[in-house]
């Protein structure tokens, strides 16, 4: 039976791990349990094999990768490598960049304080803030 699954394609976690979308296969698992990962357009189990050709929607934190399948390899390989083991479709990486854009955007006028407030900072801050009943 396991010969038989090899013929078949390979386990997506392990996939998932293997072209480094995930740093451990546990935590490549978690997100295909818990709905963040897509196989044809459904959602799947971690066990589930994935086959050359198939599509996967792949989010990771506020990215979301639409890949389709080239190659499967059962070990975690370099990056430059990794890469070869799918293709990005371009409205993908547009959409990547835009979110890229806008958060950089967003956080364009924020600058993070030089020191920690003193304690005459936090009294005025304190009473800023204080909202009177």
């Amino acid at each position: 039976m396991a010969q038989n699954s090899e013929d078949n394609g390979l386990r997506l976690d392990k996939w998932l791990w293997a072209a480094r979308f995930f740093k451990t296969r546990s935590m490549a698992a978690k997100a295909v349990n818990g709905g963040k990962v897509h196989l044809n357009g459904s959602r799947v189990k971690a066990a589930r094999n994935v086959a050359e050709g198939d599509n996967l929607t792949i989010t990771v934190g506020v990215a979301e990768f639409h890949v389709t399948v080239l190659g499967l390899c059962q070990y975690r390989r370099p990056a430059k490598e990794a890469r070869q083991l799918y293709v990005e479709s371009e409205e993908s990486i547009k959409n990547r960049e835009e979110q890229r854009e806008t958060r950089k955007m967003f956080n364009a006028g924020f600058t993070a304080p030089s020191h920690k407030p003193s304690k005459r900072d936090r009294r005025k801050i304190k009473s800023f803030t204080r909202k009177d009943d």
